[in-house]
Parts: structure tokens; C-alpha cells; sequence
């Protein structure tokens, strides 16, 4: 399951984190994994199952 960049970018800007927010929008692919960017996430204070995207029907 991936994470879709905008949400992150969206969580990010509401903690009035900008300059963070428009790093995450230049350098991660529009699709996140969880796991390769686990250590990333941490570092954000981001929690991946807050954010993954949920199945599809």
C-alpha cells in the first residue's frame, strides 16, 4: 500500500510546515512507499498507517 505524496504535503502545510512540505513535493514520487521511506516518515513525525490510502472496493 502507498501514500499519496499529496498527503503528506497536506498534513505538512497544516503544521505550518512549509519549507518541509515543498522539499516532500520536489523530491518523493507522486505514489510513497511506506516502507522505503519509513526512516523519512519517522523523521517527519509521520505515521504511514494515519496516512495510506485505503483499497479499493
Amino acid at each position: 500500500m502507498n501514500i499519496a505524496r499529496q498527503r503528506i504535503v497536506r498534513v505538512l502545510r497544516q503544521r505550518g510546515q512549509q519549507v518541509r512540505a515543498d522539499w516532500v513535493e520536489r523530491e518523493l514520487p507522486d505514489r510513497v512507499d511506506p516502507e522505503e521511506h519509513a526512516g523519512l516518515l519517522a523523521i517527519l513525525r509521520l505515521d504511514a498507517a494515519d496516512l495510506v490510502d485505503a483499497p479499493s472496493p
